[in-house]
Order: C-alpha cells, then structure tokens, then sequence
C-alpha cells in the first residue's frame, strides 16, 4: 500500500476595515469665483467608486475622484446664490459602501477679506512670493494670479462661514519655488 500525503490547505479570511468618509465638511463658495474641496474615503479597498446619491451639487460645480480614488474633488465656479445640500458616496473594491451628507452656502457676493502678512525670506534672489488656499490644510491651490512681490495678500474671495488654510513660497530668479510656509488656519465667520 502506497501514502500518499496529505495537504490541508487553510483560508485565512482577514476582517475588511469599514468604509468611512471622515471629512466633515466642504467650503461654502461665491457665485463665479474658483471653488475647491476634497472629500476623503478610509478602510476598505481601492479604487473607489464615487457618487452624488442624493441632492445636488451647487450649479458649475463638478466632482473628480483623485488617481488613488481615495479622494473626491469637487471644483469649478458656482454659478447661482443658494443653499444646496447633498450626499457622496463612496464604495470600495469590496463593495462596502460610505456615505457624508454636506451643505455649500454659495453667496451672490463676498463680503469679508482675509488680509495676510509674513515676514521676508532670507534667501537671496527672490523675486516673489505665490499664495497657497486650503480647506483643509493638505491640498492646496495657488490663488495669486501672478507672482507677488510683498509680504502682503488680500483675499477678497472668501465665503462666510468657512474654514481656510494658507501657506506662501517664494520664488527666486530662476523660477525655482521654496517649499510652503508654515500653514495659517483663518476662520470667517
């Protein structure tokens, strides 16, 4: 009699992390200024896929899922004074499912500034300075439309009710731009 041997062959099933979006809000906007916000997914698997399930997103407003998928950029002009409410959806490879209701105040007009300072850089050859808007302090877009030459900024673009983060870099010469600051949280009220 021949043995022949024997293989157990075990599964090991490893729990799935929940799906959760843990962005707790986006920024309210202005009519035909510039809108940017993240919406962030954790646990689960990649890619996502992303939705708006129920509401509407502010007219001119659009969303795009990052090349991980792990975030959602909404961006684009508002085009009508209004509050809109609405709900994403997020769902993982697994097809676990998250969900984050948010409201954007768009207001015709805006009507507070941020005013910035920040001290000189000590580095020689630089020409300018960039300034650099966040909503949450991670990702950022350049709101200065050319190269700033003080240490001052006014941001006449802000929406009430609304936390932003900024941060500048300067620019030598050669084009060459510093890293960011150190990032400043300003809340308008």
């Amino acid at each position: 009699m021949k043995l022949s041997p024997r293989f157990l062959l075990l599964a090991l099933v490893a729990p799935c992390m929940g799906v959760t979006i843990p962005t707790p809000a986006v920024p309210n906007g202005i009519v035909d200024n510039s809108y940017y916000g993240v919406v962030i997914v954790s646990g689960g698997c990649a890619p996502y896929t992303w939705g708006v399930v129920s509401g509407q997103l502010p007219p001119g407003l659009n969303i795009k899922p990052s090349k991980s998928t792990s975030e959602l950029g909404l961006y684009g002009k508002p085009t009508k004074a209004a509050k809109y409410t609405f709900v994403v959806a997020a769902k993982s490879c697994h097809g676990q499912v998250a969900k984050a209701s948010y409201s954007v105040v768009v207001q015709a007009t805006p009507n507070h500034v941020v005013d910035l300072t920040w001290t000189a850089s000590k580095t020689k050859n630089v020409v300018g300075y960039n300034v650099y808007r966040g909503a949450d302090g991670l990702y950022w877009r350049k709101i200065n439309v050319s190269l700033n030459a003080s240490t001052a900024y006014s941001d006449a673009t802000v929406a009430n009710r609304t936390v932003y983060y900024y941060a500048t870099t300067a620019i030598d010469v050669k084009g060459r731009e510093s890293q960011k600051s150190n990032i400043v949280k300003s809340t308008v009220p």
